[in-house]
């Protein structure tokens, strides 16, 4: 009886489950590992990690990464808290505005935003041309360590706008009529009472910005020029057009999910710090803002996310410009698009549809499992997968890509240069957007609900498809269009694991990017933009809600 309990259909699921995981993701990365450890011979060696360490020009990769995720995180900080403030607590005229538009500059390809800087403010950039040639104002270079910060910063501040506004909601009003009663009020009360409140939403927010810049990999290669960074030089070692080294791509790829790792960690750790939760009984009711202080808030605002979004505005009249090569010509028309519609357009929308879609559709049924499993079945063996399912968001994408390569080049796993290597990564790389949105959705069912079904004679693979799926529907299709628009802006992955036959449109725009046709690069671009707009307008219409699990 005992056995029977022990290993029945769900226990068999999470075997399942865990093979799988193994099978995908701990043999890859056991066979990054092997091979950083080992030489053409087959001998254990640790000379290419000896050879990371042993020079300057290696071992800066690290520090420079570090130095610009962390000073991109801090900035993020300073600019998204105050917006998501007035947003939360005061009525913004255009609120909404503001959040669409928002959401749409985080989620978008963070290599575009990067690629549309360069033609506004590079070299030959029309607002550097502008204020040289008319005003004789020289605004300095948009390359290296201050370019990737003030990319970075306006592309990820509204992370920290909409985590943040998901924790002012829950902020209770009597907790702040109490503050006002000790006089703590004002800015005294935002950083003493209001911060202090949200400070587990920050540290995750912080981990968020600083994952995601310190695994970027398209600003850095178009703008960091001298400012090499940790995810270039990984990529640069794998692919560079100055030699090709595997086995030491592999040891700098080992020492990046050990940082990332460690980085995760410490913030776990911070977080449980403030082990506490807080719920709005008595929600805050927004204020009118008014006089000066109100003009500036609206001031700051829009200001703000107006200058976050002028990429994607400008990558899309950019798309209508005639053009030869790298140069805009005068007049406007479709050939760009036309152009595009030669060189690999077709393919790039059918294989970011078709295998996206794939992919997503393999999300959505492991999301929901382990959701469930999570929720409903909670123990040692479910714990670990969903572990296990979060350790790929806090990798870089080339690592991924490198460890599915090592993996699965050889037989009887020969994947490489294959559409299902693609999907591979893609599933295993954005299933935690759908795991988190459906997790958060099961936890508010009442079990009740599955045990009446059951008790009235429904079995438990009929209870879960007919009852606790249908309960978690707006979670997982939350979820999975943010999976969706991940995949859709995904580059540092796809630029490893991609050919000519399983081509993308992010991968398209940077191969046009690459051979200097800015038109073709700012048609695929748009194309790539508006995919990204219409996917979170269905986000915003279905899920109802502004708390974003991203």
């Amino acid at each position: 009886m005992g056995a029977k309990r022990r290993f029945d259909m769900w226990t068999v699921v999470s075997l399942t489950l865990l093979g799988l995981f193994a099978l995908f993701l701990l043999y890859p990365l056991w066979g990054l590992l092997r091979q950083s450890v080992l030489n053409a011979q087959g001998e254990f060696t640790l000379e290419y990690f000896q050879r990371f360490f042993s020079y300057r020009y290696y071992t800066i990769t690290i520090v420079n990464s570090l130095k610009v995720s962390a000073a991109i995180t801090l900035v993020t900080l300073i600019l998204g808290i105050p917006i998501s403030y007035f947003y939360s607590f005061y009525q913004l005229k255009g609120a909404k505005v503001l959040f669409v538009v928002s959401l749409l500059c985080a989620m978008s390809a963070p290599f575009i935003g990067a690629y549309s800087w360069i033609l506004l403010l590079g070299r030959q950039g029309v607002i550097t041309k502008f204020l040289g040639d008319y005003l004789g104002i020289n605004i300095g270079s948009i390359y290296g360590f201050g370019g990737i910060l003030f990319v970075q910063s306006l592309k990820l501040f509204p992370l920290v706008f909409i985590y943040m506004n998901g924790a002012f909601k829950d902020i209770d009003n009597s907790l702040l009529e109490a503050s006002a009663n000790m006089g703590i009020v004002g800015v005294r009360r935002l950083f003493r009472v209001i911060l202090q409140l949200t400070m587990p939403t920050i540290l995750a927010a912080s981990l968020v910005v600083f994952m995601r810049a310190f695994a970027d990999f398209g600003t850095p290669l178009l703008i960091g020029e001298g400012y090499r960074t940790f995810p270039v030089e990984i990529y640069n070692q794998y692919l560079g057009e100055h030699g090709q080294d595997y086995r030491f791509a592999a040891a700098i790829s080992v020492l990046a999910v050990i940082m990332t790792t460690a980085v995760f960690l410490l913030q776990k750790w911070a977080t449980s710090r403030y082990d506490f939760s807080i719920s709005a009984m008595n929600p805050v009711e927004k204020k009118k803002p008014t006089g000066i202080g109100g003009v500036l808030m609206h001031l700051y605002s829009y200001i703000l996310v107006g200058i976050a979004f002028l990429p994607q505005a400008y990558i899309v009249y950019l798309s209508f410009r005639n053009s030869s090569g790298a140069v805009f010509l005068p007049g406007f028309s479709l050939d760009n698009y036309r152009m595009a519609a030669n060189r690999l357009l077709g393919r790039s929308i059918n294989n970011t549809v078709f295998l996206g879609l794939g992919a997503l559709a393999v999300i959505v049924v492991v999301a929901m499992i382990i959701a469930y499993l999570v929720v409903r079945r909670s123990n040692v063996l479910n714990n670990t997968i969903d572990t296990l399912s979060m350790i790929p968001y806090v990798m870089p994408g080339s690592v991924i890509g490198i460890a599915l390569v090592i993996a699965f080049s050889n037989r009887p796993f020969a994947l490489t240069g294959t559409a299902a290597i693609m999907m591979i990564a893609w599933v295993i790389r954005r299933m935690p957007y759908t795991i988190r949105s459906a997790t958060a959705t099961l936890q508010l069912v009442p079990l009740s609900v599955e045990e009446a079904a059951t008790s009235l004679g429904a079995s438990k693979p009929k209870t879960f498809a007919r009852i606790t799926v249908p309960m978690m529907r707006n979670g997982i299709l939350s979820g999975a269009i943010l999976s969706w628009i991940t995949i859709v802006t995904e580059l540092s992955s796809a630029i490893i694991l991609y050919n000519n036959r399983t081509i993308t449109l992010t991968m398209s725009t940077y191969v046009a990017i690459s051979r200097g046709n800015d038109g073709l690069a700012a048609a695929f671009a748009a194309i790539t933009t508006a995919v990204t707009a219409i996917s979170i307008i269905i986000y915003l219409a279905v899920s109802k809600t502004e708390d974003v699990q991203i």
